[in-house]
């Protein structure tokens, strides 16, 4: 594949699914045969994400192969089907698209958006925390992802840096939708998600709301901020403990803002916890656009 190909305007699904009917007219579908598959983005449990082109249209995208051997064996079918159920249908530009999707006798295949720039994860970890203009600017675009989100009643539940990834604009893009789930019930006590991210609501058993997600959104910014999550510990029962009791130190060197906004993200009571619409209008988020950083104690 020809990498040097510039990124084209999105297509939608219908375009997508009219690329295969025009491909083939006997199939109104997409198939592995529409696509050139290029270097692999990635690994996971069930699969492997590919770079990949239309080859008609040369538009460039992810393709996500799953394998449903792997699939049956873990027991996710409803899993996989309610992440391509609830991802398909959210539009937002800093959550990743999926544009379409389709399977074959042993595969699934998800079409989804190629973030140029890779993992979040990775990119954390080579520079082993970030500033605050960035970790601001980074929070303000994953509240709006999840207050989108909320709005369509879809609860993420696995916020972390492994989820998001970076488009060649440097900005974010919310994915993996597996544990994602619709509400309005308000009975949900699975336990799913990263460790490190579970709120104590969560871990101790209880019914759970949207409100675990702005948790995680606190989680988030700790980790952005130190290089590391707040709640670390030797091991799975003295990570609860301290989850469970809300105890983190932050750095001298952190500003009161983010102290603030972190405090109030990670309140163990969850209907006390910060809500979405005050973070996207917190002076500490705002501060890469005005300009400053609220300031250090």
């Amino acid at each position: 594949m020809n990498n040097n190909n510039s990124i084209s305007r999105p297509l939608t699904r219908g375009q997508l699914r009219n690329l295969a009917r025009e491909q083939d007219n006997e199939s109104p579908f997409l198939r592995l045969s529409s696509f050139q598959i290029g270097r692999p983005l990635g690994k996971g449990k069930f699969g492997n994400v590919y770079l990949a082109r239309t080859k008609k249209e040369h538009f460039i995208c992810a393709l996500k192969i799953l394998f449903k051997n792997q699939v049956t064996k873990c027991d996710v079918e409803h899993q996989v089907g309610r992440e391509i159920e609830i991802h398909g249908h959210l539009r937002h530009p800093n959550i990743l698209r999926m544009y379409n999707w389709f399977d074959d006798e042993k595969r699934i295949f998800l079409v989804l958006e190629y973030a140029a720039k890779g993992e979040l994860y990775k990119e954390l970890k080579k520079c082993g925390k970030f500033d605050e203009i960035r970790s601001a600017k980074y929070i303000l675009q994953m509240a709006d992802a999840l207050s989108y989100c909320h709005s369509k009643n879809v609860i993420h539940r696995d916020l972390k840096p492994e989820n998001i990834l970076i488009d060649i604009t440097g900005d974010l893009k919310l994915a993996d939708f597996g544990w994602s789930v619709h509400t309005p019930s308000s009975d949900r006590k699975t336990q799913c998600g990263t460790i490190y991210y579970l709120p104590p609501e969560v871990v101790l058993g209880l019914s759970y709301d949207h409100n675990v997600d702005n948790w995680s959104l606190g989680v988030l910014c700790y980790e952005f901020l130190h290089g590391k999550p707040p709640f670390e510990a030797d091991d799975n029962n003295a990570c609860f403990h301290k989850i469970v009791s809300a105890v983190y130190t932050c750095n001298d060197d952190i500003s009161s803002g983010a102290k603030s906004l972190i405090s109030r993200l990670l309140d163990r009571i969850p209907k006390k916890r910060m809500q979405l619409k005050d973070v996207l209008r917190d002076p500490w988020v705002l501060s890469p656009f005005l300009g400053s950083i609220v300031s250090k104690d």
